[in-house]
């Protein structure tokens, strides 16, 4: 397919993970695409790659002018940087609380503000912010986390009611548990590592972790042409965790 031909598009958090998939299939489609990372030196062609901290808001601004001007433009932005947290509301001090809200939710803010001048020039403008399951289902020792991923769902429908007279589309994908890099250094400090993947695998319905793969077809779909008539949609992409209530198995 190439729908996304003469595209451009913005991808953070895209060296690694989800983001990674991300930036690629949306080249393979036929965007040209920049990707904004705090470590971007394993990105490479045809990916242009720009150096950028999403809690600085100068960094983010510069990364964003740098990228749009060498792309002549943006048309799609894929807010995916995002970082972890583990525990209930005693686990983590205040300064913890403080940087994960910063990255997770006003770092979008500020590459979505420094983005849309150039977004309100398209005639194809989408934004496609990461969410997670964490938004819409209470996990245990992820309340740091979940409270950041619901407000990344509340501020997507929030700023596709903002931005809907202006021609940009604003939507989020709501990931279960994906096998990327942090997925892996969480299972790696498990005490039982084997065990801790097990039960992860077992709270999704189809039985297995999310692909990256998968969570990109998802994004690369909501932020495409053909959904043009798409906007402040939260689609799930968790293998039915969200939705599915099935009896155990041979039952």
């Amino acid at each position: 397919m190439n729908d996304f031909d003469g595209l451009r598009a913005l991808v953070t958090g895209g060296a690694s993970g989800i983001g990674r998939a991300t930036a690629e299939l949306l080249a393979s489609r036929g965007a040209r695409v920049a990707v904004l990372d705090l470590d971007p030196g394993s990105v490479d062609e045809p990916l242009l790659a720009y150096e950028a901290d999403v809690s600085d808001d100068a960094s983010v601004r510069r990364a964003v002018a740098a990228a749009a001007a060498e792309l002549g433009g943006l048309d799609v932005l894929v807010n995916n940087a995002g970082v972890g947290a583990q525990g209930t509301v005693e686990d983590n001090d205040d300064d913890t609380w403080h940087r994960v809200l910063d990255v997770n939710v006003v770092g979008m803010v500020r590459v979505t503000r420094a983005a849309l001048p150039h977004l309100r020039e398209s005639s194809h403008a989408a934004i496609v912010n990461t969410c997670s399951i964490a938004a819409t289902a209470g996990l245990p020792q992820r309340a740091l986390y979940s409270a950041s991923k619901g407000a990344v769902l509340a501020l997507t429908l929030a700023m596709a009611a903002d931005h809907v007279r202006e021609g940009i589309r604003v939507n989020c994908v709501n990931p279960g548990t994906v096998d990327t890099p942090w997925v892996g250094r969480l299972l790696e400090a498990a005490p039982d590592p084997a065990a801790e993947r097990a039960a992860l695998e077992a709270r999704q319905p189809t039985g297995r972790l999310v692909t990256a793969q998968e969570v990109a077809s998802a994004i690369v779909h909501l932020a495409g042409p053909l959904s043009g008539a798409t906007t402040g949609t939260a689609l799930a992409v968790d293998g039915g965790m969200q939705g599915l209530r099935l009896r155990p198995a041979g039952r």
